[in-house]
C-alpha cells in the first residue's frame, strides 16, 4: 500500500524567485536554468558550454533517462547569467563548476538548495527535482498544450507529462456559461 504525502513536490513561481534572489550568481543561474528548462539534476551538473549558443541564445538540452533531446531558447536573464559565468571561468568545459574548479555534483546542488530554502523562508523541503516538477506545473497552469509540454520536458511517454495537468484548476473554466 502506498503512503500518500501531503508535502507538495513542486515550488510556486514566487518560491523559485525567492531562491534565486538569495543565491550567488552561479547558484542563481543553476536554479534559473533548471527551472526554465525542466532540467534533471544530472542534466544540470553535466551541462557543457558546447550545449550553449550565446550568440543565437539557445541551449541544447541533452535529456537523460532515455528522454528526447531538444533545443530551447534562452531568455535575456539567462544569457546575462551565462555570459557572466563564462567570463569568470573561460577555460572550463562544464557550465557549473564548484569552488574547487570541478564540475558540480548532485550532492552540491542538494546542499545548496537546502541552505537556500531556509534563507528564502520556504516551508516545504526543497530538492533539485522539484525545479523540474515546478516547470511542468507552471507551464500546464499557463495552458500550454500537453504534447508541447511533453516535448519541452523530453518525455517519451505522454503519461509522464499528464501528471502536470492534473493540478490545473483553470482547465474547466468556460465549460458552462449561465
Amino acid at each position: 500500500m502506498a503512503i500518500l504525502s501531503n508535502v507538495r513536490n513542486y515550488l510556486l513561481p514566487s518560491e523559485v524567485e525567492r531562491l534565486i534572489k538569495c543565491a550567488s550568481p552561479r547558484n542563481g543561474a543553476m536554479i534559473l536554468l533548471a527551472y526554465r528548462h525542466g532540467l534533471r539534476v544530472s542534466e544540470l551538473v553535466n551541462l557543457e558550454w558546447s550545449q550553449i549558443d550565446l550568440t543565437h541564445g539557445t541551449i541544447h538540452v541533452h535529456r537523460r533517462k532515455h528522454g528526447v533531446d531538444s533545443t530551447h531558447p534562452l531568455s535575456g536573464t539567462e544569457l546575462r547569467a551565462l555570459r557572466r559565468l563564462r567570463r569568470e571561468h573561460p577555460d572550463t568545459r562544464h557550465v557549473f563548476i564548484s569552488q574547487r574548479g570541478a564540475p558540480m555534483t548532485r550532492q552540491n546542488v542538494n546542499a545548496m538548495l537546502a541552505a537556500l530554502r531556509r534563507e528564502a523562508g520556504i516551508e516545504v523541503p526543497v530538492h533539485p527535482h522539484m525545479l523540474r516538477h515546478s516547470t511542468g506545473y507552471k507551464l500546464a497552469n499557463e495552458g500550454r498544450d500537453t504534447r508541447s509540454l511533453q516535448h519541452y520536458l523530453g518525455h517519451r511517454n505522454i503519461q509522464s507529462t499528464v501528471r502536470y495537468t492534473e493540478l490545473n484548476a483553470n482547465r474547466f473554466n468556460g465549460w458552462w456559461t449561465d
